[in-house]
């Protein structure tokens, strides 16, 4: 699915195309994609909320698949392994930010479906380093939402330094937010929803939400940490009112409508924190698919077909896409 330039998603932007199969880099891996997952960034670079980096590009970040050939260079992974491609496609290994750790900070970092081709086609390109080894715990379908809502859900959580058996507030809940939930919930949190629509309010109760209500609605108390996934900048206020002296709020989202004015007294006194979030680094990838086997996590999919990608994306921009989407490429997918 070929996006030739940036429009809205009620237009139908992405166009089903043949193209000829892509070959390897010496340092690359060819992968047969199963499945690709839907994500929200997906739908702000087809949207042009996020300026175009390459037209055409082939959209998707969150692949499953199988090693098809590897590049000359490659040692780490061989044909036949089932592997994930995420957002992050590649860094620069030298600038200050890479070499203390936090390479999701790089200047030169590149990212799949948006720098490259992505996930949304039968084969795809990424560098052997950037690609994940799939826990054989998850079927395709649930691995898939992982790569990137799990893994920007993780980095999240971290980020808003919520403690041992804390209450944390989730604002939207979408692919990672169902995600997070449950991580957070076997680590012992107390997790309390507000989002839009009956449905998304019904899998919170249903994965262990404490409470749940719309995204006007007071909390039910105070909350130690709280993660603002849906990208509403007018939400950034409540959430900040929310949380108790010394609170973290995180934005986790690559884009969002403009904050207002913050009033300093109920905002931001007594040391509460407002943190952002940016990408992933690999060690985050590697750490969230390892707790996320450990719990199990089960995300919850909506499946379509490859060339009903416009479909599935108007459906996550309009709320009525519950848990993840996932494109399903290979009819033996599972």
């Amino acid at each position: 699915m070929s996006l030739e330039r940036p429009g809205p998603i009620a237009t139908w932007p992405l166009r089903l195309v043949e193209r000829s199969d892509p070959s390897p880099g010496s340092a690359e891996i060819l992968v047969r994609v199963r499945v690709c997952g839907v994500c929200r960034t997906d739908l702000h670079v087809i949207e042009g909320d996020l300026p175009p980096h390459r037209l055409p590009l082939v959209p998707g970040h969150q692949a499953v698949g199988v090693v098809e050939a590897v590049g000359r260079d490659c040692r780490r992974l061989a044909r036949g392994e089932r592997v994930g491609i995420p957002w992050l496609r590649g860094t620069c290994g030298g600038c200050p930010a890479c070499r203390d750790g936090r390479e999701n900070l790089c200047p030169g970092s590149v990212y799949s479906g948006y720098d490259e081709d992505g996930g949304y086609a039968e084969l795809a390109l990424v560098s052997e380093a950037y690609a994940y080894r799939i826990p054989p715990v998850f079927a395709d379908r649930e691995a898939a939402p992982l790569l990137c809502a799990g893994i920007i859900g993780y980095r999240a959580l971290e980020r808003c330094r919520l403690p041992a058996g804390g209450r944390l507030g989730l604002y939207g809940f979408g692919s990672s937010a169902h995600v997070v939930l449950q991580i957070a919930r076997h680590r012992g949190a107390e997790v309390f929803v507000a989002t839009r629509g009956e449905e998304h309010r019904a899998l919170a109760r249903r994965l262990g939400a404490a409470w749940t209500a719309g995204v006007t609605d007071p909390m039910p108390g105070l909350l130690d940490s709280a993660i603002v996934f849906a990208p509403v900048g007018e939400i950034v206020p409540a959430a900040l009112r929310a949380v108790r002296p010394g609170g973290t709020v995180a934005l986790a989202g690559i884009h969002m409508t403009p904050i207002p004015p913050l009033d300093y007294t109920e905002c931001l006194f007594h040391e509460k924190t407002l943190t952002s979030v940016a990408a992933n680094t690999r060690d985050d990838g590697e750490a969230l698919l390892r707790e996320a086997a450990a719990v199990p996590v089960r995300p919850e999919a909506t499946v379509f077909l490859l060339e009903a990608a416009n479909e599935a994306l108007a459906e996550l921009r309009d709320g009525r896409l519950s848990g993840s989407g996932v494109l399903l490429v290979d009819p033996r997918a599972d």
